[in-house]
């Protein structure tokens, strides 16, 4: 039986309908063809639709993204789209906003273990010497993924490796888990004394935030950053650099109190939304919700903001960006297949830096209420 038929859709459609009481309408109504989802979901019955905003154009100068890109956004929660046009339209006035790309890898961390410790650490020698013939081994799965370096992290009589690539274009999550596995077959086949493996440990952190990816980085490594006038801020959103730098530093100690994994003000608002409406992996926002801001003032009485992503999970190609309204959205920032994930990271990084000035202004000013009062849901 063709599984993604409309006779078993429709079929679908009428147990959950007789399971639950209810009339399917909204989600059973979709543009895209349901013979192109194999891959992306099983017992497929329909979609959720959210709703798409507009906020740009941005000015970027970044190395892959260069020149003004309109950003679509896709969320339920009042006022974010009108934030981040704020903090867009307060960038441009300066000039735009510098993004860089400043590394990229994706990890699967296997977790080999010994007799007792002195097995572990002779072991990570072992590795060491032959890294060339695993960096083969693990090559050989795949045309795209290159594994660049292996991290060891020895505890107890475990020996941890994290394993290190990159992906191309794609996210690369199951990519690097294929190539790994290919690479500790050979481990297993080659070093006497194993006791156990495991291909995956718990330490590569997928889908969660975790404090190696902010020292080591898990996607693309990526800044955003600017330098806005006095004179801008103060017309655009009536607050002094001054304001905004000193409450920056007040929630510095907030984040150390509180101990979370980003000292800016909400990156996964902008991040969420860009990741729904390009298809991205939603889940990837847990890692990707990791983010170091900093700020201060210049001798000119300006303000230089940056913000860097150091987990931030996009792909261009492969899993669900080329489905309907994602691939489109993807096709409109010019950032849809190969060669084009540095792009689309810069434009990312880019978007959360606009969406953190508009809220700091907010903030800083206490206006931040008032907007949500005027604009927000049920208003």
């Amino acid at each position: 039986m063709d599984d993604y038929g409309e006779s078993i859709i429709k079929t679908r459609q009428e147990y959950f309908e007789s399971a639950t009481g209810k009339k399917i309408d909204h989600v059973g109504k979709y543009s895209i063809d349901p013979q192109a989802l194999k891959g992306n979901i099983e017992h497929f019955i329909g979609v959720a639709q959210v709703p798409i905003g507009i906020a740009g154009p941005l000015k970027i100068n970044g190395e892959h993204a260069q020149g003004e890109f309109v950003v679509p956004l896709a969320t339920t929660e009042g006022t974010l789209v009108a934030s981040y046009n704020r903090g867009m339209k307060l960038l441009n006035m300066s000039g735009g906003v510098t993004a860089t790309v400043v590394d990229d890898a994706m990890q699967r961390a296997p977790v080999f273990i010994f007799e007792n410790a002195r097995g572990a650490r002779d072991f990570v020698k072992w590795i060491k010497a032959n890294f060339e013939k695993i960096k083969e081994e693990a090559e050989a799965t795949s045309s795209v993924a290159k594994l660049t370096y292996i991290d060891h992290f020895l505890s107890n009589k475990f020996a941890f490796l994290r394993f290190n690539f990159k992906t191309g274009d794609a996210a690369g999550q199951n990519m690097v888990g294929r190539a790994t596995f290919a690479a500790c077959g050979w481990i297993l086949d080659h070093y006497e004394g194993i006791e156990n493996f495991y291909l995956e440990s718990n330490f590569a952190t997928d889908k969660k935030a975790s404090q190696i990816n902010i020292m080591r980085t898990r996607g693309k490594r990526v800044t955003a950053e600017a330098t806005i006038k006095r004179e801008h801020l103060l017309e655009v959103m009536r607050v002094d650099p001054k304001q905004i730098d000193y409450h920056g530093r007040v929630a510095g100690v907030g984040s150390f109190l509180s101990g979370v994994n980003n000292t800016g003000l909400h990156s996964p608002n902008g991040i969420t939304a860009m990741f729904i409406a390009t298809g991205q992996d939603v889940a990837n926002v847990s890692e990707s919700s990791a983010a170091m801001m900093y700020s201060e003032l210049t001798d000119d009485g300006d303000l230089y903001v940056s913000i860097t992503i150091p987990s931030l999970i996009v792909a261009t190609y492969g899993g669900g960006t080329g489905i309907g309204t994602q691939r489109e959205c993807l096709e409109l920032l010019d950032c849809y297949g190969r060669d084009r994930v540095y792009k689309f990271a810069e434009i990312v990084a880019s978007v959360v830096l606009a969406g953190e000035i508009s809220l700091a202004s907010a903030i800083s000013s206490s206006d931040w209420v008032s907007s949500h009062e005027q604009y927000g849901r049920n208003r």
